[in-house]
């Protein structure tokens, strides 16, 4: 039996979202608009350790050892990715180079060679296209794909894409197969490296019951430290609240959860779509009173910020960057500035800009790149 329950509210009900019948059917826990759909099928595809795996492909010498791809080996550089030997001994992506080396002396750190990794994606993006035009990039190394309207069933469909890439490329990916994006991203990470994994639609209740709920899009640390002061853990937990009651304790983010916790997922596949910017946050839990204890917190999210960039956004052109800070009475400013370098002393001197407006305690601070408009054609060039 196919599990059918309430979306996520869609734009053309946002219009709704002040009035009398929005409100009386979140007490019935009921969607103001019901439309039976046909079920999708979704593909979630990962390449495997994609840079460390085409360093290894092109030096098969390094097969079998550690190895990972980033910056300098001074404490400025991070990872951007490492091999599965490697993470065996604590390694990660985005974790400082020289702590990497602490945990592994003989870990091998490779250069970045994006150009070569450009190329990689582009072949795989054209192998996909074989199969469907309906392709979501997300970084080079990763994508949706509805194969809805595909023949094939999917699950043998997805092995079918990753038996054709592996013949042409000889690097490996993981795959995740389920009606909707949360369920197939969620699935990739279950039979990884080399691998794929496949929830049916009348499987996804079940399947989400017993995950933790940090799984699901959007929960961070913050809300994962609430709800656990609620007692939930997983999503089944997460489940027996109703609908008001999550609205009450999340406001509008509790209708999401309510549908995400039972695997509810309306968002479409959306080809090419290029975001405008890219950015990294952290909430303190002790407000930060000094620029000099603000500095050392954004050295970390500039490394993070970095990584994202190289894992995700190598090929975009950069316009500006920008600091954001939240002050402990929820004000909030943004220093940014075009021509810049995203390099940290830039960052530093935005930071010093945003900080010395008012000298309030910092309880957030944010850092981020805006990238330059991309049209249709050059999007696709770029991503997958």
């Amino acid at each position: 039996m196919e599990c059918r329950s309430v979306g996520v509210l869609g734009k053309e009900q946002a219009h709704y979202s002040n009035t009398p019948l929005l409100q009386l059917c979140l007490l019935c826990q009921i969607s103001p608009v019901k439309v039976e759909k046909q079920p999708r099928s979704i593909i979630h595809l990962d390449m495997d350790c994609f840079y460390a795996a085409v360093e290894i492909r092109d030096r098969p010498s390094l097969r079998g050892k550690p190895v990972a791809v980033g910056g300098a080996r001074d404490r400025r550089g991070v990872l951007t990715t490492c091999n599965y030997e490697a993470r065996k001994f604590g390694v990660r992506s985005a974790m400082p180079t020289f702590m990497a080396l602490q945990r592994c002396p003989n870990l091998i750190v490779l250069p970045t060679r994006f150009d070569v990794y450009r190329r990689e994606a582009a072949a795989i993006r054209g192998i996909l296209y074989r199969f469907t035009s309906l392709i979501e990039p997300l970084s080079l190394d990763e994508a949706y794909l509805d194969v809805t309207a595909h023949a094939g069933a999917p699950g043998p469909l997805a092995q079918v894409i990753r038996g054709t890439i592996f013949r042409e490329t000889k690097l490996t990916s993981s795959a995740g197969i389920g009606p909707n994006k949360l369920i197939a991203k969620i699935a990739s990470e279950m039979n990884k490296p080399n691998g794929q994994f496949e929830v049916k639609a009348e499987e996804v209740l079940g399947f989400m019951k017993d995950l933790p709920v940090r799984q699901i899009w959007g929960i961070g640390e913050k809300s994962e430290r609430k709800l656990e002061e609620l007692g939930v853990k997983t999503c089944g937990d997460l489940q027996r609240f109703s609908r008001p009651e999550l609205v009450d304790l999340f406001g509008k983010f509790g209708l999401d959860l309510y549908d995400l916790c039972r695997g509810i997922d309306d968002r479409p596949v959306e080809p090419d779509r290029p975001r405008k910017s890219l950015s990294t946050e952290e909430t303190f839990a002790v407000d930060l009173t000094t620029l000099e204890q603000c500095e050392e917190k954004l050295e970390e999210l500039f490394q993070d910020l970095m990584a994202d960039l190289a894992q995700k956004e190598s090929t975009r052109d950069i316009t500006k960057i920008f600091v954001k800070l939240k002050f402990n009475d929820f004000t909030r400013t943004t220093a940014e500035r075009a021509g810049l370098a995203p390099t940290l002393p830039d960052f530093r001197a935005l930071l010093d800009e945003a900080f010395r407006r008012t000298g309030k305690p910092v309880r957030l601070i944010g850092a981020g790149v805006r990238f330059a408009e991309t049209t249709q054609e050059s999007t696709q060039m770029d991503l997958w």
